[in-house]
């Protein structure tokens, strides 16, 4: 579903992003992981639309990324909530499926179910700028699934959010997957990461520095821990050589499959 091959990204000298090669499938859900200034936000994007690589292709299920069809397609959960103050949360909501030309009854019946999968009806009529930041973060993740995506992208999605909005949302990205959606997912949280992920993607300086599920990555490691060593090895232990060549343990785990 989401298919990058050989991207790059440049900022003037600055290399974002350097050939990246990532796959993520129907019914996966990938967590991206990274340290700071590691390339992460480029990449999501550059998946989303919202920048073009200097080289390589980004598609969703087959369309370019910055696409129509690829758009109708594909949800993204920024970090930073964004909505408008001054409306209700289902009035917010009601904008974005008018956006999206859906059908007026089907719409209010998706809001319905969304306000209640979500835990919203105690504050949904109320303007968006009363909001805690777990509401207003509640509020997004509705919006992102109205339309009914195919690919949802989401970037830091616990960040301030309480025990319980915390518990929707993982709860939402495990559901999302098995039903057949392909989840990104970039988070700081190890801990998050690996106790929800298919699949991990360690990335640094722009490129993939392991890949795959989580057992594989520690039979490729040689690591019985916590994903936090893993991470470590691989982004802080191994030292880079000055040629610019990855670690020889910095390869990818398991086999690598196309959507």
């Amino acid at each position: 579903m989401i298919e990058l091959r050989g991207v790059t990204k440049l900022f003037g000298t600055k290399r974002a992003v350097d050939q990246l090669d990532l796959n993520v499938r129907q019914g996966e859900l990938f967590a991206f992981l990274g340290p700071n200034g590691a390339g992460k936000t480029t990449t999501i994007k550059m998946v989303c639309g919202l920048l073009t690589p200097t080289s390589g292709t980004v598609h969703i299920a087959g369309f370019p990324a910055t696409s129509q069809d690829a758009r109708q397609l594909l949800a993204y959960v920024p970090d930073q909530p964004f909505l408008y103050e001054k409306l209700t949360g289902r009035e917010f909501l009601r904008f974005v499926v008018e956006m999206y030309g859906i059908e007026r009854q089907v719409a209010a019946l998706r809001i319905s179910e969304l306000i209640e999968t979500f835990e919203m009806a105690d504050f949904v009529d109320e303007a968006c700028e009363t909001y805690s930041q777990g509401m207003k973060q509640r509020v997004v993740f509705a919006s992102a699934l109205v339309h009914d995506p195919k690919v949802l992208v989401v970037d830091e999605p616990l960040v301030g959010l309480d025990p319980r909005s915390a518990r929707i949302v993982k709860d939402l990205f495990v559901a999302q997957a098995r039903s057949g959606v392909a989840v990104l997912m970039s988070t700081h949280l190890l801990s998050i990461a690996e106790e929800l992920a298919d699949t991990i993607g360690i990335v640094d300086h722009g490129r993939l520095l392991a890949h795959g599920p989580l057992t594989s990555l520690r039979e490729q490691f040689q690591l019985e821990g916590p994903l936090e060593d893993l991470f470590l090895r691989v982004t802080g232990g191994e030292r880079r050589p000055t040629n610019g060549q990855l670690p020889q343990k910095a390869v990818e785990a398991g086999d690598w499959v196309d959507a």
